[in-house]
């Protein structure tokens, strides 16, 4: 032969040795079917929700500027300097109580002028496109007309006033950036609110104005000229960039962390496919030492196996990205509710490329070691491979590193937080680190530990550290298959957590907002006639923004600010304010003294902790409101620790009575009843009694909230279960590359008398022993990863059930063994003659 194959001839021995179903190679296949797969469907997935929320800003917005005001209506001045910039639409959203033939239900009152929508098109369930509803119409969502029991054409009433049914809801354009709804929308025209008595002075409504521009200007730099010259007016701006926040964030959330777990399962099917790479080298050993006699180099011998491994791993990517296209309609199905997703395949080429490249480079990494070893070594080397394994090749350590930079490139410059993935980079290598040293210490452990009498448990710790061993590749398998059981049964249960534990026990019956100040007790007296036992609370609710804050004569004017702290959302456009005269319920003060009862001196302000502390504002600090034009300066008494799980009235801002009793307000209130009391008599007596109130029941909300953290906690559990079936098909890769070696063993002790029986007990003994070792490991692993996962990405609280964690885990452990002792049983039907020939 010569001394250098040409590629073609090359290929060609490879194409005849390789098995047209790829035997040997399967695992390599799994492994990056399962990884990039899971990369392929999750980069299509939010590739096509970001690119529906960036191609469709402005009817998803419903303009490309949106300003927001609440508790009063914009001034003629305002309006004017909007209509500068183009076409205008405004309009009012409350919420409101709908009520028909003794049925009642909270609603998201939209009151819309005529202009509206400016981009897109509202449709009717029956197919017609319709705009704002005639005077004494409306359109309903479906779950209104459910609620009334009501049908198309029949009546019901929105506080003083009567109204028709007029169409059902099938398409709102603009409903994704009217944000969380505590209620099924009702659309009417924008002079309905005013006629039934819902914009009273005091009352919580919220004024929207949209602005259709023409196509070249900046939105952006409308919202600075509009700040300049309303710096007090208190809006709140949106534009067609950032549509929908809520939506913008949760995406980015979900992608953001289904992507590390992609690559997370990539990773560790990854050592899978070292594992894979190893048995079928091993496997072909005779060929390899054959083409060495016949002449072949060492570059040859790397250039025919890794063009079988390339065709292998291609092929793998290339069905990993076939299934991750073909799940993509399953998962935009599942979302279309809640995100602006269009069902029906996406064909996303960036993110299937970025798919294939992290597959094709972890196998570069994970294959080469194995590859590149197998070349290095003549011949009988080869032969002996069995007696005498081959050496580590240290010219591998720079295709490794060349893969490693590659991905770790990929990574970061296709993040959309480099900090978060770097910071899952550097815990992947300590992980991977750690597990190496774990097996090193279990190795050097085994070696030291006395003889025990059984021969059973002997020979089981015997191949823990003799020559040859796969300890190390069984630690790293086991302790990433426990971890990713253990990840996932933390952030499945944590999630339940956070659904069924604290929100039921703690939320009261009811929330009632626009309560007249001066009918506070005839509403008290209602309740206390249906329900003597319950249990009222009641606090004044008002809206304004901050316009500046921090030392007297140095304060920071927040207009001046080119962005708003980390965490000091409260600083950002209008927020719910309050004053009383004691520490509100669930409050703690951690800093400074509350005001005494009848406070009548200097104007004072208690403040959240945590946005002090984003915003950096200390106790004496000063702070000036504005509410409804007028401005107003309290200095900032205290500092309170708020717990956001009472689910009562919780407040940023806490304020002296003299600070804002004058202002025009209405009453909030909570509403608990005892145990097992019907809610049916009080919510009517409510809704005659208070026609202009809104009654929120929160049994409601928290159904919504338990469908969206249960929508994450189906999308966590799918992609924490990729994870699971990678770590698994690493177990299965350890075995498989094992294989050959305890065939070997296990021929030998069946030569010198050892049963069936014996032979199975010592591997159980074996993987049991490395199992058991791993567990606590495991468990402290997969619980941090949850931990993070849930508190630092998701922003829940970790609620986890370590009953059902510890209970995945046994069952973990019992999956291992079960995958263990089914690895061995082909070992039993090796023929002792035809083993001991192979050598």
């Amino acid at each position: 032969m010569s001394d250098t194959l040409p590629l073609a001839t090359a290929w060609r021995i490879a194409r005849r040795d390789l098995n047209a179903r790829f035997k040997g190679l399967r695992l390599l296949l799994v492994c990056l079917f399962l990884g990039t797969g899971a990369l392929a469907a999750i980069g299509t997935l939010t590739g096509a929700i970001e690119g529906e929320l960036a191609d469709r800003g402005q009817v998803l917005l419903g303009g490309d500027l949106e300003i927001e005001v609440w508790q009063r209506d914009l001034a003629p001045e305002e309006k004017a300097a909007l209509a500068e910039y183009g076409r205008i639409s405004g309009g009012t959203r409350l919420q409101a109580m709908a009520t028909a033939d003794g049925n009642a239900a909270p609603v998201e009152l939209k009151a819309v002028d005529d202009a509206w929508p400016l981009y897109g098109t509202l449709t009717l369930a029956d197919g017609r496109t319709v705009g704002a509803p005639a005077a004494g119409e409306a359109w309903l969502a479906q779950g209104a007309i459910d609620r009334l029991g009501i049908t198309v054409g029949e009546s019901f009433r929105i506080g003083t006033q009567e109204l028709t049914a007029a169409g059902i809801i099938a398409d709102e354009p603009d409903r994704l950036s009217e944000g969380f709804q505590l209620g099924p929308t009702v659309i009417a025209d924008v002079g309905l609110p005013a006629r039934a008595g819902l914009t009273a002075p005091g009352a919580m409504y919220q004024s929207k104005y949209r602005v259709a521009f023409a196509p070249d200007r900046d939105p952006e730099a409308v919202e600075e000229a509009l700040t300049e010259r309303f710096p007090e007016a208190g809006f709140d701006f949106r534009t067609r960039d950032g549509a929908s926040p809520g939506a913008d964030r949760f995406v980015g959330r979900m992608g953001e962390f289904l992507t590390l777990v992609g690559l997370a399962a990539l990773v560790i099917a990854g050592i899978g496919i070292g594992g894979g790479v190893t048995s079928y080298l091993e496997a072909r050993r005779t060929s390899i030492a054959t083409l060495k006699v016949l002449g072949a180099t060492s570059g040859d011998i790397a250039r025919i196996y890794a063009l079988q491994i390339g065709a292998a791993a291609l092929a793998g990517s290339a069905l990993g990205l076939l299934a991750g296209v073909l799940v993509t309609p399953l998962l935009s199905a599942a979302l279309q509710d809640i995100l602006p997703v269009e069902g029906g395949f996406v064909f996303a080429p960036g993110a299937l490329l970025l798919a294939a490249g992290y597959g094709l480079l972890v196998a570069l990494v994970f294959a080469a070691t194995p590859l590149l070893r197998a070349r290095q070594f003549p011949a009988m080397a080869l032969m002996r491979a069995r007696v005498a394994p081959l050496l580590r090749d240290r010219t591998a350590l720079r295709w490794v590193l060349a893969g490693l930079a590659g991905i770790v490139a990929l990574v970061l410059l296709t993040s959309n937080d480099p900090g978060l993935a770097a910071l899952f980079l550097l815990g992947a290598a300590v992980t991977l680190g750690l597990l190496a040293l774990l097996g090193h210490a279990i190795r050097a452990g085994a070696a030291r530990l006395p003889r025990p009498s059984s021969p059973l448990v002997r020979n089981a710790i015997a191949s823990l550290h003799r020559p040859g061993s796969s300890t190390g590749a069984l630690v790293t398998a086991l302790g990433f298959g426990l971890s990713a059981f253990v990840l996932l049964a933390g952030i499945q249960t944590a999630i339940d957590g956070n659904i069924e534990r604290r929100v039921p026990d703690q939320a009261p019956d009811y929330f009632v907002l626009d309560i007249p100040r001066d009918r506070i007790g005839a509403f008290e007296k209602l309740v206390a006639s249906e329900q003597p036992e319950a249990a009222i609370t009641t606090v004044p609710a008002l809206r304004g923004a901050v316009l500046a804050y921090g030392p007297e004569g140095a304060m920071t004017r927040v207009a001046d600010l080119e962005e708003i702290p980390d965490g000091a959302w409260g600083l950002r456009g209008e927020r719910g304010l309050t004053y009383a005269d004691s520490v509100p319920a669930g409050n703690t003060i951690v800093e400074g003294e509350w005001w005494g009862p009848m406070w009548s001196g200097e104007p004072l302000v208690s403040v959240d902790e945590e946005l002090a502390q984003a915003a950096d504002i200390a106790v004496g600090d000063y702070i000036t409101i504005g509410v409804l034009g007028v401005e107003r300066t309290a200095r900032v008494a205290n500092l309170r620790r708020i717990d956001w799980e009472s689910m009562g009235f919780n407040y940023v801002f806490v304020f002296s009575p003299n600070v804002l009793q004058d202002a025009p307000h209405n009453i909030a209130a909570t509403i608990d009843l005892p145990d097992g009391a019907p809610t049916g008599p009080l919510l009517r007596s409510l809704v005659r009694e208070f026609p202009s109130s809104s009654v929120i029941e929160i049994g409601q909300v928290l159904a919504q909230a338990r469908t969206i953290l249960g929508q994450v906690g189906v999308a966590t559990f799918a992609a924490a279960s990729v994870a699971v079936l990678a770590g698994l098909a690493v177990l299965i890769g350890a075995i498989a590359a094992a294989r050959a070696a305890r065939t070997y063993d296990t021929v030998i002790l069946r030569v010198l008398g050892a049963s069936r029986r014996q032979v199975l007990t010592m591997q159980l003994i074996e993987y049991g022993l490395l199992a058991l070792a791993l567990a606590v490991v495991a468990f402290a692993l997969g619980s941090a990863l949850a931990w993070l996962v849930i508190t630092q990405l998701f922003e829940f609280d970790w609620l986890p059930d370590w009953g059902a964690m510890l209970a995945v885990l046994a069952t973990g452990l019992a999956v291992v063994l079960g995958f263990a002792l089914a690895g061995s049983l082909p070992l039993l039907r090796a023929k002792p003659a035809q083993a001991l020939r192979a050598l």
